[in-house]
């Protein structure tokens, strides 16, 4: 008898309880049937007639073989994490003593690059013009994410009382409410100054909220996310621009031009400067871009 029908009825028992009791979506349980469906198809090949027959070595080894096949980290990850679910379902019901997944490690996925906007094109994208209330909103926002590098989170939840425009900062409040003091740059305390002066136009007495929508209320996230996305297409900006994508800018450009790792984290709140770290790559992504262009022996000669 295959070892795929032998293993068929646990595998049957599994999603169900999957449906049943953890209540999990039609598409959810149909990826853990492909992935376990994988793994049955690599016991199949080895030989492996009995779920208590495999060993750690062997499921790292399926891991392996699922790379090899054109799975990504990511994918590998997501599989294993199955195989360890399942198995751990079969300990719990008394067909097996121990789990050969548990202490699997998946292949660290490589950690994708921010998308950036280049000097240019931030300098595009905030080059706002008119004098209507929204227009001189959104430059603000616009001018105040990439000044600062805030989140998007961030902005929304800022207050009148924040801004100190003598001393040129802002006070965040950031993930795990930690407050951090970031400071504004020249241009964007101009456009909030512009903000500031047509804002009663749109909020009511004793709204807190430093930016708010057209019914005078804290502009949402969402209103963010149009109104950047409507002025990215507006002054011809690349495609795809969202808050996120000045936070990277900003982040970029600093580093690109001070080096100081450290203020960097700081001013981004990131608790941890391997986080931060990701910029480097980005500033050295630019650098050998820089040295291709430019490195007389940089450049392939044509054939």
């Amino acid at each position: 008898m295959s070892t795929l029908r032998v293993f068929h009825k646990e595998l049957a028992e599994f999603l169900q309880r999957l449906k049943t009791e953890r209540r999990l979506s039609p598409h959810t349980v149909m990826a853990y049937q492909r992935d376990l469906n994988a793994l049955l198809g690599f016991c199949e090949r080895e030989r492996i007639e009995s779920f208590a027959d495999l060993d750690s070595y062997q499921v790292r080894r399926f891991a392996a073989e699922s790379h090899r096949r054109g799975s990504n980290a990511r994918s590998v990850a997501r599989r294993l994490s199955a195989v360890r679910t399942f198995l751990s379902f079969l300990v719990a019901t008394g067909q097996l003593k121990s789990n050969a997944a548990v202490h699997v490690q998946a292949p660290k996925p490589s950690r994708r690059l921010p998308a950036t906007l280049d000097a240019d094109q931030v300098a595009r994208l905030l080059a706002i013009e008119g004098d209507e209330p929204l227009a001189v909103r959104d430059r603000a926002i616009l001018e105040l994410f990439y000044s600062s590098g805030l989140r998007l989170a961030e902005l929304v939840g800022l207050n009148l009382g924040d801004v100190d425009t003598d001393d040129r900062t802002v006070r965040v409040l950031g993930k795990g409410s930690k407050a951090r003091i970031v400071p504004v740059g020249r241009h964007a305390l101009a456009a909030l100054a512009d903000w500031l002066r047509v804002r009663p136009e749109l909020a009511p007495h004793g709204e807190l909220a430093l930016f708010v929508s057209r019914n005078g209320r804290r502009i949402s996230r969402r209103a963010v996310q149009e109104r950047v996305n409507h002025w990215a297409r507006r002054q011809g900006a690349v495609t795809g621009v969202h808050p996120h994508m000045l936070r990277h800018s900003f982040a970029t450009h600093v580093l690109e031009s001070s080096g100081d790792l450290r203020a960097v984290q700081e001013m981004l709140g990131h608790a941890s400067l391997s986080t931060t770290q990701i910029y480097t790559h980005l500033d050295f992504q630019h650098l050998a871009h820089v040295y291709d262009q430019a490195h007389p022996r940089a450049k392939r000669r044509p054939d």
